[in-house]
């Protein structure tokens, strides 16, 4: 059977702390496990996860230590406006002010202290195609 149980995002990173305080300040995430090579953070609802994890981790292969390029992480939430205060206030690095989209979406880009690019998107009330 092809029944998926659960999927997480693991980002990787050079300094975890500083990783773990950008998603924790942004997001509803707690910090379910933290050590000095991986944490894992669950959201309050214990419905969403996402893992930090040491980039030169031995469990990392060499070939994928690297930055990546060509991917981003979605965040959809209630608000993005709201999200993008905290990140003013944080002095987190802000690549778009929140904009509303052709599609529907009021949407906010930042990037994440390993370089990730983070879209944070809430939809627009009433929006119609």
């Amino acid at each position: 059977m092809k029944t998926i149980n659960r999927i997480m995002t693991n980002i990787c990173s050079d300094n975890l702390a500083e990783s773990r305080d950008f998603y924790t300040k942004l997001f509803d995430f707690n910090v379910d496990y933290d050590s000095d090579w991986f944490v894992h953070l669950i959201s309050k609802d214990k419905k969403l996860e996402l893992g930090i994890i040491d980039r030169t981790n031995e469990i990392v292969p060499n070939d994928f230590q690297n930055n990546p390029q060509g991917f981003y992480v979605t965040f959809v939430v209630d608000n993005a406006d709201e999200i993008f205060e905290v990140a003013k206030t944080e002095k987190f690095e802000i690549i778009s002010e929140p904009t509303d989209t052709f599609y529907g979406q009021r949407r906010l880009l930042l990037k994440d202290p390993n370089g990730t690019l983070i879209d944070i998107s809430s939809p627009i009330k009433d929006f119609e195609f």
